[in-house]
């Protein structure tokens, strides 16, 4: 990738959810066809653990099993078993130079469930620890209910990662939950479909109301696209269906994800964290409802 910075894979355990009536899976692993070809494939812990090993990854997930939201409690005490197992075969696994390994609590919107899960990793040991099956099509309050039963249970001083979320309010309101770690699709997959996150909100550049609009996507940003182009000229690309379009918007929101990510460190380090968390909340709440 030419890429000299820090790299975190996931094991394929949420891309196994993805995959729906597609896999079958058992204690041993998940056995599934090719969404290319067709071809019989199988993922384990052991067989997750050598792909993460081999692309030298300096993160590496265990392999775990993401349940459906809703989750009968039954099925889910089955899953949560066969996830600790995984886990403790993921631990035992030779690792590349340097390379840590995160354990994942699941449990749904269980506290006893996810409460068990934690002890159980946490048993194991790990270098860090990630909330998995979140953001998965549970009301948004569940979803913070988990990370207030869960979050302190976790060491302080090691980290804590919040599994495919989210928002840009969710991250703020989950930093202020003590999550350390995010990764989302929702910067690309939104740029991808013509909506450009800003200080003001979210605005869909591809609507019709911004064909004369030569202002750039956000004023207060300084990425390449804003620094350049127009709402206009981006939202013609966009229904052009030229591929610059999508290139452009997804560097105005990668960059826009950053910059919070380091607004919010910087209000961290400056004992300003409770003010920017309400300033941001009440703007960011207001403009969204406004579009």
């Amino acid at each position: 990738m030419a890429w000299d910075g820090p790299i975190l894979t996931d094991s394929g355990g949420y891309q196994v959810f993805s995959l729906s009536a597609l896999r079958q899976i058992s204690d041993q692993g998940v056995s599934f066809r090719s969404h290319l070809d067709g071809a019989a494939l199988f993922l384990g812990p052991v067989e997750a653990m050598a792909i993460q090993r081999a692309l030298g990854s300096d993160v590496a997930m265990v392999f775990d099993e993401c349940p459906p939201f809703p989750c009968t409690r039954d099925r889910m005490a089955v899953s949560l078993e066969r996830t600790r197992k995984w886990a403790e075969t993921c631990r035992v696994q030779p690792r590349a130079d340097g390379q840590q390994i995160f354990g994942i609590i699941q449990g749904g919107v269980y506290r006893d469930f996810r409460e068990q899960a934690a002890r159980g990793i946490l048993d194991i040991g790990f270098d860090g620890y990630a909330l998995g099956g979140l953001s998965v099509g549970e009301p948004e309050a569940e979803m913070f209910q988990v990370l207030d039963w869960v979050l302190p249970r976790l060491p302080d001083d090691q980290p804590r990662y919040l599994m495919g979320v989210g928002t840009p309010p969710q991250i703020v309101e989950a930093v202020a939950r003590g999550v350390d770690m995010f990764d989302c699709v929702l910067p690309t997959r939104m740029a991808r479909n013509g909506t450009a996150f800003t200080n003001g909100g979210p605005v869909p550049i591809k609507a019709g109301r911004y064909k004369n609009d030569f202002r750039p996507i956000d004023e207060r940003c300084s990425c390449y696209a804003c620094r350049n182009f127009s709402r206009a000229y981006v939202r013609h690309l966009l229904n052009a269906n030229e591929i610059l379009g999508s290139r452009l918007m997804t560097l105005h929101n990668l960059h826009f994800y950053l910059e919070l990510c380091r607004r919010v460190r910087q209000s961290i380090e400056h004992g300003e964290f409770e003010e920017f968390r309400t300033v941001f909340r009440a703007v960011y709440t207001a403009a969204s409802a406004g579009e």
